[in-house]
């Protein structure tokens, strides 16, 4: 599974979300079904700005097609529909290091 990091240096929302497109871009050429995006969780403990943008705009990209779905840390598990769907897709998901670990620093999406 290819990594995009958009947390390191702890950047602003907007050269965050740059990275991210970046990011996709990058991992979409590589042919990989997945990326596991890397965000952090925002030090004030309810989740940062950056994890806040990076939900609206996946849900942007999953409008225009570009991502199939994306399922955040928290829900990367057998416990999550999202994450049960990413699996029965590409069973290999489910043997991630992240998977069922409730990692809310982290958000996955699959690609079409």
């Amino acid at each position: 599974m290819e990594t995009i990091n958009i947390e390191q240096g702890h950047p602003q929302v907007p050269i965050a979300m740059q990275r991210l497109n970046n990011g996709l871009c990058r991992a979409r050429a590589t042919g990989k079904p997945f990326a596991k995006i890397i965000h952090g969780y925002g030090s004030s403990g309810n989740g940062g700005a950056i994890k806040s943008a990076l939900a609206a705009e996946l849900r942007r990209y999953c409008l225009r097609r570009v991502i199939v779905n994306f399922c955040p840390g928290e829900d990367f598990g057998p416990f999550s529909e999202s994450a049960r769907a990413m699996s029965a897709a590409h069973p290999e998901i489910s043997r991630d290091c992240d998977w069922g670990r409730s990692n809310d620093g982290i958000t996955v999406v699959m690609f079409r």
